[in-house]
């Protein structure tokens, strides 16, 4: 079984025609989910790119693999994995797989795509390498202009400065655009292992729709922003939240702008988002021409969301909304009918996919759930929760989620907890936590997510200890308020 892994980076479910976005154009994903599963509750475990991306390649949730920090805002964690981390693509070659990945790697510093066996460019960063010499070298053969930007959006931040930038017009034609020339290498290094013969594992990670939004004029305009309807949390107050979200919030200068601005960088990532589609496009007609359909397992994610003005921010943070956490996730294996599921499902999850689909062990993916019992239209025991984590990004920041069908509960040690109900408040607008009525509500997930972090092996919590009534239990007297 062939296996083909198309990623996108900082990408809001909600922007795809599948998941429900009457506006945007993203036709080929919307094929793809059409003819596969889509699944609905699909999560990132961290929503920030490096420990997100090493947990696919592990399958192990990132306080297991400790590479917790973008490199770019590392804050003193590791900047590589451990010389002895397990990472699927070694149990694929042992298979006799080749191994591809064109694309954002942002998985360490001193080890690279290669040094995991993966061919193609060497594209380290956490925005589309520009100045790379295999992207100059393709602009010089056809003859395509390099790079640059017009028309800068930025906002105010509190020292007066400006802020960082949001979005920009790209004067490139879109065939010079980073997008294109990742596509085009995805179908030349597809060519090449058609033509090996022997099965295939090819990634090719996208550096957008994150921000700053670099688009030539026919993206940049392709969406009127007439048709934006605001994200209902732009009415956010961040009352009885932790405070690092308004200052977040004050950051990202999200007041500062007016909300026609706001609009118009929506509609923007949603030209963004419509030109990664076009790509993602050109391989999977290239992987059809080839006649590889029938012979190759297809999967789609991101590696987490995006604000995008939503609770009145932009990109991520340490706030643990679903605007960052709900990623799309579609899988389509070949024989399998389509469906949506509901299961909650994780990013991680597709390692142990990866691997069963190549009749491999799966057990070494720690934190990994292969989903292909989900995939074949089964109905297994499936844990009725979701489970995530964030370390810190500019600064260390401990948190750790709990999720189920209607609830969620953060634990931020160094701060204010929070509890959402998102069933009568989708959009995590009200923090219910302090809340009596909701005190049984509280007590049950604290519990559950305390003894999910025990099994686990993750020692945060021991940060939960001062949540409990500690001395009135003979046996473990940090759970006595439970009992």
């Amino acid at each position: 079984m062939n296996l083909l892994f198309l990623m996108t980076d900082q990408h809001r479910v909600d922007t795809l025609g599948c998941y429900g976005n009457p506006h945007v154009a993203t036709p080929h994903l919307d094929r793809l989910a059409a003819t596969g599963t889509r699944f609905d509750r699909f999560y990132t475990p961290t929503a920030i790119c490096t420990p997100a991306r090493a947990s696919l390649l592990t399958g192990q949730a990132p306080f297991r693999h400790r590479l917790l920090a973008n490199q770019e805002r590392n804050v003193g964690y590791l900047e590589d994995l451990r010389e002895d981390a397990y990472t699927f693509p070694g149990a694929l070659a042992e298979r006799d797989y080749q191994l591809g990945l064109v694309g954002k790697w942002h998985v360490g510093t001193r080890r690279n795509a290669a040094s995991y066996g993966f061919e193609g460019p060497d594209l380290p960063g956490w925005h589309n390498p520009v100045d790379h010499p295999d992207y100059l070298a393709y602009l010089e053969e056809r003859g395509l202009p390099p790079y640059r930007i017009t028309d800068p959006v930025r906002g105010t931040t509190p020292n007066g400065n400006p802020g960082n930038l949001l979005a920009a017009r790209l004067r490139q034609p879109p065939e010079a655009t980073f997008e294109h020339y990742l596509a085009t290498r995805a179908i030349e290094q597809l060519d090449t292992f058609a033509a090996d013969g022997r099965p295939f594992y090819l990634a090719t990670h996208f550096f957008g729709p994150h921000l700053p939004y670099l688009l030539p004029d026919t993206y940049y305009d392709m969406y009127d922003p007439e048709l934006v309807e605001l994200p209902a949390s732009i009415a956010e107050t961040f009352e009885g939240k932790p405070p690092v979200q308004r200052n977040y919030s004050a950051h990202w200068t999200f007041d500062t702008m007016p909300l026609e601005v706001t609009r118009k960088l929506i509609a923007v990532y949603w030209g963004y988002v419509t030109l990664v589609d076009e790509q993602i496009g050109r391989i999977l007609t290239r992987l059809d021409e080839l006649g590889l359909g029938d012979d190759t397992s297809v999967f789609f994610t991101a590696d987490h969301g995006e604000f995008t003005g939503a609770h009145r921010l932009h990109d991520k943070g340490p706030a643990m909304y679903e605007d960052i956490y709900r990623i799309p996730g579609i899988i389509r294996v070949p024989g399998r009918q389509p469906q949506v599921r509901d299961e909650f499902v994780s990013l991680t999850d597709c390692t142990a996919t990866i691997l069963d689909l190549a009749g491999c062990d799966t057990t070494p993916a720690t934190d990994s759930r292969s989903l292909l019992p989900l995939v074949r239209g089964e109905h297994p025991f499936w844990p009725a929760e979701l489970l995530a984590e964030f370390h810190g990004h500019h600064f260390p920041y401990p948190q750790r989620m709990l999720r189920d069908d209607r609830y969620k509960l953060v634990v931020n040690p160094e701060s204010v907890n929070e509890l959402y109900d998102l069933e009568a408040d989708p959009h995590e607008l009200a923090n219910r936590y302090p809340d009596p009525e909701l005190a049984p509500v509280t007590r049950r997930l604290t519990r559950r997510l305390y003894d999910l972090l025990r099994e686990r092996g993750d020692n945060f919590y021991h940060w939960m200890t001062p949540m409990f009534d500690i001395g009135a239990s003979d046996h473990d007297p940090t759970l006595s308020a439970f009992e």
